[in-house]
């Protein structure tokens, strides 16, 4: 869907002529090829299924057709509407950019914004849009005032970049953190409450949760560790990067008072694209990482301050929120567990091979773990990539060992059988080995 650059410049006429008018692209995104070729009465579970659907859905994308891309929990490719969304916007701000940048396609985050919001199910006054979730979590964990000798609640399977975010405030403050370790899989949600309003004292004032471990997979129960968190007076953040446009909800729904994600992942945005959520009585709690004029002031806009950045990654976003919606949320998210539980159940009874993940919906979605016996994750990762050319992430953090798994919406359940054999194979010979 591509525009030609004639066709370009004579959509923009208008708002080159027109003061700081915006040209007809930004305030009507192209909408992404993807209709529904069928009835669209069916159930999640039966969408999820239909392989006619996901097939259409698939030639949406330029993904390679020979290496097995299974590391989307990474980073996620964009569908060729994104891809043709972002270099149009790029090559329209190099015709002059300091003017196309800051008098046209800046005005057009205040339409984002709301598009976002919309999406997650807030007020656009709550939403920043920056680069990803380390940035947006950064923020919050840097710009919170906090004293020495208050306490943070967090576990050690955390993101790495969350935590050493809290050490350097630890250091630079004399904050205290208090680790939880939590024993994963779990398939009970009062596992996770009581863990944390076990470790909750009268100094604790912040606690941080991973909605989906990324290493697992795990899918956390936010609302309920953030009702008891409230009780207390403690504040809440969750760390949404994995779970943002996979797993189906709205933010208010976590009860979090602080929440970040990168649309980089499940969203299919442009590299370099994330949100940050403050529910709008606690923006002036947070002082502005990259200040402005009212680095702790009420407007949301304040943490948007970030100097020159990829304006044409950022208008693009606008249409991944397009691609996404033509799916449906609940479809995603029904079609990604089903491909996690297609391969996984597949393997699970193999001789010497461990599951680490729940094949149920209400604790994970697409991401899984797998270990096979006698075989380091790299070994395993590295046979998989040689031999088979499926492309995974090896994983070894704290207590949890093995390889991660993680399909998308353009995945198939053929692709999973190639995976599915390997795995076998892999495992077999290892069995094979040791006999």
């Amino acid at each position: 869907m591509s525009t030609s650059r004639r066709s370009f410049v004579s959509q923009s006429s208008a708002a080159v002529a027109g003061a700081f008018s915006l040209p007809a692209f930004l305030s009507a995104s192209p909408a992404p090829a993807l209709t529904l070729p069928h009835s669209s009465l069916k159930s999640p579970d039966a969408w999820a299924r239909d392989e006619d659907f996901w097939s259409w859905v698939k030639a949406g994308y330029t993904v390679s057709p020979n290496l097995l891309n299974l590391n989307n929990g990474g980073v996620s490719p964009q569908p060729k509407v994104v891809q043709d969304a972002h270099i149009r916007f790029y090559e329209y701000a190099n015709e002059a950019p300091s003017y196309y940048m800051w008098r046209i396609l800046d005005q057009g985050r205040e339409a984002l914004r709301g598009k976002l919001a919309d999406l997650a199910g807030c007020s656009p006054e709550e939403i920043a849009i920056n680069r990803n979730a380390t940035e947006g979590l950064n923020t919050v964990i840097l710009g919170l005032n906090l004293k020495a000798g208050d306490e943070v609640i967090l576990t050690r399977q955390d993101y790495p970049n969350m935590l050493n975010a809290w050490k350097q405030r630890e250091k630079r403050d004399g904050i205290k953190l208090n680790f939880l370790n939590l024993d994963l899989p779990q398939e009970n949600d009062d596992y996770f409450v009581q863990q944390y309003v076990r470790a909750f004292t009268p100094r604790t004032k912040v606690v941080h949760v991973t909605h989906l471990i990324n290493w697992t997979g795990q899918l956390l129960p936010v609302r309920k560790i953030a009702d008891e968190a409230h009780k207390r007076g403690i504040v809440v953040i969750a760390d949404g990067a994995h779970s943002f446009a996979h797993v189906e909800y709205e933010i208010p729904e976590l009860g979090c008072d602080y929440f970040a994600a990168s649309l980089h992942k499940w969203l299919c945005a442009p590299f370099g694209s994330g949100m940050l959520y403050i529910k709008k009585d606690r923006i002036p709690d947070v002082w502005a990482l990259l200040s402005n004029t009212d680095p702790d002031g009420p407007d949301i806009r304040k943490f948007e301050s970030l100097g020159t950045r990829s304006f044409a990654s950022e208008m693009a976003i606008g249409t991944a929120v397009d691609h996404h919606l033509s799916i449906g949320a609940a479809r995603k998210f029904a079609r990604l567990h089903y491909l996690k539980n297609y391969w996984a159940e597949r393997v699970r009874d193999v001789p010497g091979v461990r599951l680490h993940t729940s094949l149920k919906p209400e604790f994970a979605g697409a991401i899984a773990l797998f270990s096979i016996d006698g075989l380091k994750p790299a070994e395993v990762e590295s046979r998989l990539l040689s031999q088979y050319k499926i492309h995974t992430s090896p994983t070894v953090w704290e207590n949890v060992a093995g390889v991660r798994v993680t399909p998308h919406v353009y995945t198939t359940p053929k692709d999973l059988d190639r995976l599915v054999t390997a795995i076998t194979q892999i495992a077999d010979s290892r069995t094979a080995a040791n006999k």
